[in-house]
C-alpha cells in the first residue's frame, strides 16, 4: 500500500525536522525516522488505529508528542496532518473527514 502526504502535511513534517534540528543538530533526523517506522508500522495495519471522523484515523509517533491523521482508501494511504499533540486541535480539525 503507498503512502502519500497531502498538503499542508508535507510541509509540516518538513518543519518539525526543522524545529528539531534547531533545537539539537541530528534531533531532525530521529523524528523523521520515528515517522518512517511509525508509516511502516501503519502500512501494516492501516485499519488498526483509532477512528477520529467518518474517514479519518489517527496513530501517534512514539517518541515524539506528534499525530498523523490519515485516511485509507482501496490502494493508498493519505497523510492528511502531522501535528503537534499539544496543539490546539482546532488547528488540525478541518481535516478530519
Amino acid at each position: 500500500m503507498n503512502v502519500y502526504l497531502l498538503s499542508p502535511a508535507d510541509r509540516e513534517l518538513e518543519d518539525a525536522i526543522n524545529l528539531y534540528n534547531e533545537h539539537f543538530q541530528g534531533l531532525g533526523d530521529k523524528f523523521f525516522d520515528e515517522f518512517i517506522k511509525t508509516i511502516n508500522l501503519l502500512k501494516q495495519t492501516p485499519f488498526g488505529w483509532r477512528k477520529v471522523g467518518k474517514n479519518t484515523r489517527r496513530i501517534n509517533l512514539k517518541r515524539f508528542p506528534y499525530l498523523i491523521l490519515y485516511i485509507v482508501t482501496d490502494e493508498q494511504i493519505l497523510i492528511t496532518c502531522i501535528a503537534h499533540q499539544h496543539r490546539n486541535p482546532r488547528y488540525y480539525i478541518e481535516r478530519y473527514q
